[in-house]
């Protein structure tokens, strides 16, 4: 169900998270925080303020936010987004051989880095989302750190423009 800005901007809070708390991978307090700068002109404008959020952020709740993301190619539980998400590069329908690539390389980034590898692949294919992977290992963590929040930003405008009018 899509709503308006002006129906987004006179939502009592609970509704709001309701709607918006997953937007971030499960951290509704994203949601609640930037409910507080309403009202908003336009979606971009909401995903601006969403993402002032988690800059301001302590670096340990930003690696929080990283960890809440799932791993690429995972058989686990994830938000109904992130099924999708995957989904829609064909992430679900890929051959035993990539499944076991993608683990391998999920396991040594975690191990690397300390967190999932967290990459926006709407739009994407397996070729691009294998070779993205391959390359951020050679990264330093910090550098992903800085990747990795904003590939969930840009996460979070796809969701967000799924969820509000234009």
């Amino acid at each position: 169900m899509q709503v308006s800005t002006e129906q987004l901007n006179q939502m009592e809070q609970d509704a709001f998270v309701a709607l918006l708390g997953t937007v971030f991978e499960e951290t509704p307090d994203i949601a609640k925080q930037v409910w507080t700068a309403r009202p908003f002109t336009d979606v971009i404008d909401l995903h601006q303020k969403m993402v002032a959020v988690v800059e301001q952020m302590p670096l340990s709740q930003q690696i929080d936010l990283i960890n809440a993301h799932p791993e690429l190619g995972s058989q686990s539980q994830m938000a109904d987004a992130s099924v999708q998400e995957q989904a829609s590069v064909g992430l679900d329908r890929i051959s035993p051989q990539l499944h076991d690539r993608i683990q391998q390389l999920n396991l040594t980034y975690r191990q690397t880095f300390g967190f999932p590898f967290v990459m926006a692949i709407k739009g994407q294919t397996p070729d691009n989302v294998m070779t993205q992977f391959e390359k951020r290992l050679h990264n330093s963590r910090d550098h992903e750190i800085k990747t990795a929040l904003l590939e969930i930003s840009k996460i979070a405008q796809f969701r967000l423009h799924d969820l509000i009018k234009p």
